[in-house]
């Protein structure tokens, strides 16, 4: 059983039951192996869910650095919005949601901070820059909490993705 898996299946079991059901037993039983055989990856939850953040961290970076873009926030707007349609939300959601311990989380601060002040001075307009790198932390938080406020089929007016991402690259130089 590959790492992946076992975060793929914590994920799962987080997204289907919620925190409190987060258990390593669980998560070794969700994904189909002894529970020696998570522990031999993960030896706590804690470690667990530290990998999940890990994870969703590095995923996103991967995601900045494939988008064809010369300009960081055009960049990091674009993976925002494949990240979001994707389903990778649902990565950011239930490992936050999982973290009990505000230390667990202390990596993903860390990134945030690094996207959002990442290349700022070379951008054209820095304050503009900024400001749309919050607008789509803003997309992530609706998106988790009301998913159904964006919808493929509506105007970008009345919220679709792709309407909304544009309309965010268009305000950039």
């Amino acid at each position: 059983m590959k790492r992946d898996e076992l975060l793929d299946a914590a994920e799962g079991l987080l997204a289907d039951h919620g925190s409190q059901a987060l258990t390593l037993a669980a998560v070794a039983e969700r994904a189909g192996v002894s529970k020696g055989g998570l522990l031999y990856h993960f030896k706590t939850k804690d470690a667990l869910v530290a990998g999940m953040i890990e994870r969703l961290i590095a995923d996103f970076d991967a995601l900045i650095a494939a988008q064809e873009e010369t300009r960081y926030t055009r960049a990091y707007v674009r993976a925002t919005f494949v990240a979001v349609q994707s389903g990778r939300l649902r990565r950011w959601a239930v490992a936050t949601g999982a973290a009990g311990d505000p230390a667990l989380l202390v990596p993903l601060r860390e990134a945030m901070a690094r996207w959002h002040s990442h290349d700022l001075a070379a951008e054209p307009d820095p304050v503009m820059s900024r400001i749309v790198r919050l607008a789509c932390e803003g997309v992530w938080e609706a998106a988790t909490q009301c998913p159904a406020i964006f919808d493929p089929g509506r105007s970008p007016a009345q919220g679709d993705y792709p309407g909304l991402r544009d309309r965010l690259l268009s305000l950039l130089p």
